[in-house]
Formats: structure tokens, sequence, C-alpha cells
């Protein structure tokens, strides 16, 4: 029961942080690609930080779950993604790239604002568990999702990113990996489940979460 119990109080620490993380990730595409002349996500309504917009049911609630459950012990899911139409970007090839950047930056931007509510937390004796664990999961959650949407594979972002930066010769034949979305996120499971990718995934992730540190140190040092 103990480890039961366990499990709810880190999936209701967990909740807040996620939701969000998911949420503004997938408003942030939308808001670029608005930007760069493609309104399809505006019209749809999912340009916006309510994180019921952007539940995948399975993939938002029920995967995570099952996998902080079991063996692998990890929490990972995903939102409906963003409707992007391509086409309607003024410089197609060159904007997808930003479209798809947008969502890490949101995550690394989120993890930054979780380490300066930690160090405000700290610096005014906020003593209270859920709390403090809950910005430390804000922080955690998305440098890892930071970090796994830029691994360089379509149809994750940051196989989005490449395709935008290759000659268009390769992009398109780089591009083509993404029908086979499904299959890549498996095999990334495969490989972190096995060690094989995990231990990369790790150390990227720490180095981002030091990366926030440093970045907040100056208001550190402000705060005394």
């Amino acid at each position: 029961m103990t480890d039961f119990n366990q499990t709810i109080q880190t999936i209701a620490v967990f909740a807040i942080p996620v939701l969000f993380a998911i949420s503004l990730h997938e408003a942030a595409h939308g808001y670029v690609a608005r930007y760069f002349g493609d309104t399809t996500a505006e019209q749809q309504g999912r340009l916006t930080i309510n994180p019921i917009a952007h539940i995948d049911w399975f993939g938002t609630v029920l995967l995570p779950v099952l996998l902080a459950l079991s063996p692998l012990g990890m929490a990972f899911g995903y939102a409906k993604p963003v409707p992007v139409d391509y086409s309607r970007l003024r410089n197609p090839k060159k904007q997808m790239g930003f479209v798809a950047a947008a969502g890490p930056a949101a995550n690394f931007a989120m993890g930054l604002g979780w380490t300066i509510a930690l160090l405000f937390m700290y610096r005014l004796g906020v003593q209270e568990p859920f709390l403090l664990g809950m910005a430390k999961a804000g922080i955690l959650t998305n440098a890892v999702m930071c970090v796994f949407n830029l691994i360089p594979v379509p149809p994750l972002d940051g196989g989005r990113i490449v395709t935008a930066l290759l000659p268009d010769p390769l992009a398109y034949k780089f591009a083509k990996i993404e029908r086979y979305g499904p299959y890549v996120f498996i095999g990334l499971l495969a490989l972190m489940y096995t060690g094989i990718l995990s231990p990369i995934l790790a150390t990227m992730v720490q180095l981002t979460q030091g990366l926030f540190i440093t970045l907040v140190y100056p208001l550190r040092l402000l705060l005394g």
C-alpha cells in the first residue's frame, strides 16, 4: 500500500507541471505558425494554455500512468498535435523549423520559470513538500520534454528542424521518415528501455537543468 500511495503522490505532484508543459508546448507551435501565416490552429481553438484543448486521453493520461507503473518507471506521453498546414506558411521549408523549435523553446522557458519559482520558495522559507515537489517536477518535466523533442528524427521537433536545415533533395528524403511516426516512437522507447538511449538523454537532461541553475544565478546573487 505504501508503494501505491507513493505513486499517487508522485502523480499528483507531476500533474499540473505535465499538463501545462504539454499545453504550452503545443500552443507555442500554433502561435509561431500563425505568425508565419498559418491560422489553422487558431481556427480550431488550439491557441490556448487550457490543457483540456490539448489532452489526448490515451497519450496524455493513460500512457504516462501505465509507463510510470511499469518496470520502465518513466512517465512518457504526448498531447494532440497542434494542426499546422505548412503550405500556408510564407516560406514553408524554412519556417517549418521555427514552428518546430517553438515547442522545445517553450519547455525551456517553463523549466527556467519553475527554477525561478523554486528559488523564491527557498528564499521565502516555503517548506510545504507538495509545492517544492511541484516546482522540482516542473523543472524535470520541461527539461525532459525539451531534450526528448529535440532528438533529430521526424516526427519529433528536432527532426523537423533538421529537415528545415537540409538542402531540398536531402530534406525531401529525410522528411519521409515522418510517415513511420508510431514506429519511431516505439523504437525510441525500446532504446530507452534497453538502456542504449536513456544514459544519453539523462546526461542531456542534467545539462539542461544545470543551464537553468546557471541562468538564474544572477537572480540568486541579487536575492542574497
